[in-house]
């Protein structure tokens, strides 16, 4: 029985893909427009886009299509409105230059908007000058590849995101280019979701932000240059592993915010040249390890709330500070870490340090406090007050320290 079934199913799709044609959408052709190819074709049918310019608003695709670019046509909205929606199942939108998709107060307006769909494929497209790029919206299974998506976001009130995601799960956001919008990559109740090998950069609030989203993986991903890297929100289980947060400067800036976090993994990153590297607040159960921190204002900083966690076989290389630490108690582990600015030595040549190392700086609690404070970071009366912090600490927990300093750095593949 369970071969007849599968034998019809093989015949059906079969048929399927013989009844599938090709229609072919040019300025000169019988169809010279791809609201009209669209209108008319079949479920299945593929829809070849030659070279040209189509000035398109309002697409909505309600059948399983694929849609090809040859050379990039250009589909433009001409600011006026959105362009491809998607209701149908099995949809795939490759290699399309979209343009100019009208900003909106009302109505998150987007190059290509996906609605309660499965399996879509959005590949190789060139999205420019748009509000909101990629609107993926209670999908499943879908992939999202090789896209350049930029904005010309001025503030984060009235632009959208490069790619947003909500309700969705089992999506793949693999090599992507996102710049100059709100967010770079933006999911909100996103499950079981793997964002890979993405570039985010220039983007007014956040390179990533997701919120509410579990069991998600992040790798080998670059943000850099935005307004904070990433912002890691009330989320469960989420796994970073060998991405580069770079050059995130600004007054409240950060390589990656972790805010309510339990149970995550952040292995084999590089935080260099942030203003925070990683600032965590009310995260639990974290294993923090085998990271690059590099040249950062903080490397880390450690808020109220946050118990259970590894920071171990790190590499702390000249940051201004290597940690902030907010409390007066301390259940989090700091061993086997390399502290560029650790002065110990090794007796027993074993690699680790033979005295503990003290990684927060009284000057930091300072400076914390007293951002103006900063001025007198190179004077002589810092050295001496965190040389006392370091003899008797008042301001950070006693047990507070590495115990296994590491004499020479990591090697972070």
């Amino acid at each position: 029985m369970k071969q007849i079934i599968t034998f019809f199913i093989f015949l059906q799709l079969s048929l399927f893909s013989l009844s599938a044609k090709t229609i072919i959408v040019c300025s000169s052709c019988e169809v010279s427009s791809v609201s009209e190819a669209v209108s008319i074709a079949a479920k299945g049918d593929t829809i070849l886009i030659k070279k040209g310019v189509y000035n398109e608003q309002e697409i909505t695709i309600d059948k399983t299509l694929t849609i090809i670019g040859e050379d990039y046509p250009i589909i433009d909205a001409q600011s006026k409105s959105k362009l491809f929606t998607v209701i149908a199942d099995s949809v795939t939108i490759k290699g399309l230059n979209i343009k100019n998709i009208s900003p909106s107060y009302t109505e998150d307006l987007s190059a290509i908007r996906i609605k309660k769909q499965s399996f879509f494929h959005i590949e190789d497209n060139i999205l420019e000058n748009i509000f909101f790029g990629i609107y993926i919206e209670g999908c499943k299974g879908g992939i999202i590849k090789n896209n350049r998506v930029t904005a010309e976001a001025v503030d984060e009130f009235n632009s959208g995101n490069a790619i947003h995601l909500w309700h969705s799960k089992n999506i793949k956001i693999l090599n992507n280019h996102v710049e100059g919008a709100r967010d770079g990559i933006y999911l909100e109740f996103v499950d079981s979701t793997i964002v890979r090998g993405n570039t985010s950069k220039h983007n007014i609030r956040y390179g990533l932000h997701f919120m509410f989203s579990n069991d998600d993986e992040y790798r080998d991903n670059t943000f850099e240059n935005n307004g904070a890297g990433v912002a890691v929100m009330y989320s469960k289980r989420i796994i970073m592993i060998g991405n580069t947060f770079k050059k995130n400067w600004g007054s409240a800036s950060y390589g990656l915010l972790l805010k309510e976090i339990y149970d995550g993994e952040i292995f084999n990153n590089t935080f260099q040249e942030n203003t925070i590297g990683i600032n965590a607040d009310g995260s639990n159960r974290i294993n923090i390890v085998n990271n690059n921190f590099i040249q950062n204002g903080w490397a880390i900083k450690v808020l109220g709330g946050c118990y259970y966690n590894k920071f171990n076989k790190n590499n702390f290389l000249n940051n201004t500070f290597d940690l902030s630490y907010k409390g007066s108690m301390n259940d989090n582990n700091f061993n086997g870490n390399h502290w560029s600015t650790y002065a110990g030595y090794d007796l027993d040549k074993d690699g680790i340090g033979d005295v503990p190392y003290r990684p927060v700086k009284l000057f930091s609690y300072i400076v914390n406090m007293v951002p103006e404070s900063i001025v007198l970071l190179r004077s002589l009366f810092v050295d001496l007050i965190d040389f006392s912090e370091r003899v008797s600490p008042v301001f950070t927990p006693d047990n507070l320290l590495d115990e296994q300093p590491l004499m020479k750095a990591i090697k972070i593949d």
